[in-house]
């Protein structure tokens, strides 16, 4: 069973959402909350396996209280579920630390299988998520490309192990941390910066600062 929270300020939108889930028979709904301040105590006090999240609010908004999850040191992902345009909210969101982005209109076919991503330990965009996402970074690139600004603090940790040689099981032991949820911080990471392997992931530690290159004697 997949153990949700559910963020939105709407109740009808909340109960809408909760018989979706729980018709599938291996999602658990086991809290929701009205506003960012009470999504991040929920998620704090219950540790779900995934907060699906709004982003407008009454007082903290989606993109901090993501921020705040993603901060508290657990296996939770957050899942961005928006009616608004990813144009605006899609990079923000995912600065914060959210795993996968949503729009609303697309929940009654798409839902499902974004909390499956997320359960499996990926990252979850729509296409048009993600080809704005691509063409945001080819307009926006520098000869460097983007830098370890747009990492949490979690995710340029990992990426720096990762470089440094260290497997998700060491780095998840150095950490205190289960390797899937190290994974969890890899995915977006390497989402953000354009990167597929290893050796990709070395030479972004290097240019960023992350490592000292070894010079040779």
């Amino acid at each position: 069973m997949t153990r949700v929270l559910l963020v939105d300020d709407h109740k009808v939108v909340r109960a809408g959402l909760r018989a979706l889930l729980e018709s599938t028979g291996w999602v658990d709904v086991v809290g929701e909350a009205s506003s960012g301040d009470e999504a991040v105590a929920k998620a704090r006090a219950m540790e779900p396996d995934t907060v699906i999240m709004d982003l407008a609010m009454p007082g903290m908004d989606g993109v901090e209280a993501t921020r705040r999850i993603t901060g508290l040191g657990l296996e939770t992902r957050v899942l961005v579920l928006t009616i608004h345009d990813e144009d605006e909210f899609l990079v923000p969101a995912l600065n914060a630390g959210a795993a996968g982005f949503l729009n609303k209109s697309a929940a009654h076919t798409d839902l499902m299988g974004a909390l499956e991503a997320l359960a499996r330990g990926h990252s979850y965009l729509p296409r048009r998520a993600a080809t704005l996402l691509a063409s945001r970074r080819l307009q926006g690139a520098s000869d460097c490309g983007p830098g370890p600004e747009v990492l949490s603090a979690r995710e340029r940790l990992v990426v720096q192990m990762c470089a440094d040689g260290f497997s998700a099981k060491e780095t998840a032991r150095r950490m205190h941390l289960s390797p899937k949820t190290v994974e969890g911080y890899l995915a977006p990471a390497k989402m953000k910066l354009d990167l597929n392997t290893r050796h990709d992931i070395v030479r972004f530690a290097l240019r960023a600062g992350l490592l000292r290159a070894e010079v040779e004697k």
